[in-house]
């Protein structure tokens, strides 16, 4: 099976069309190795490692419950915790291991997507995104990435836009 024809990768390409961003479902890139890192994403693609949109789920805490939250982080700089705790009123914003992650996202750490997961999930977009003409965001595997825009990340997501970087 190529990657392009694995199951998260063609549920990405169908969301992204879904919502109105065939060209981006159209441009998904399968790269020759996976990239599991923004420096690597950013090698492979010849662009800056801030061009590059790390989708990172968290596991956010708060007095009544626990619940997933994607910080689409620039490859630049790391999300801060306290930021993102401080931005969706959570008590606390911890790292999520791989099984919460795939529970609530149907795809492995290292490719990520921005969409194509089993329900919304609260999303914040990187504001330090804004300044790429093109930004390149994982499609459901570490070897799969396709392009878009910051307005298209937060149109898509249905996120807010926030500086979340330290």
């Amino acid at each position: 099976m190529s990657s392009l024809d694995h199951p998260a990768v063609a549920k990405v390409a169908a969301a992204l069309a879904e919502a109105g961003q065939q060209r981006a479902a159209d441009g998904i890139r399968i790269l020759p190795a996976e990239v599991r890192t923004a420096a690597q994403a950013a090698e492979a693609l010849g662009v800056e490692v801030g061009a590059i949109a790390n989708s990172l789920i968290f596991r956010a805490v708060f007095a009544d419950r626990t619940a997933p939250l994607l910080s689409l982080t620039s490859g630049a700089h790391r999300a801060d915790t306290g930021k993102l705790a401080e931005l969706i009123g959570a008590l606390a914003v911890e790292k999520a291991d791989p099984t919460f992650v795939k529970e609530h996202t149907g795809q492995v750490i290292g490719g990520v997507a921005p969409v194509g997961h089993p329900a919304p999930i609260e999303t914040l977009v990187d504001t330090a995104l804004e300044q790429y003409d093109v930004i390149w965001a994982a499609a459901g595997h570490a070897k799969s990435v396709f392009p878009t825009t910051f307005a298209g990340l937060v149109a898509l997501t249905g996120g807010r836009a926030a500086g979340v970087g330290s």
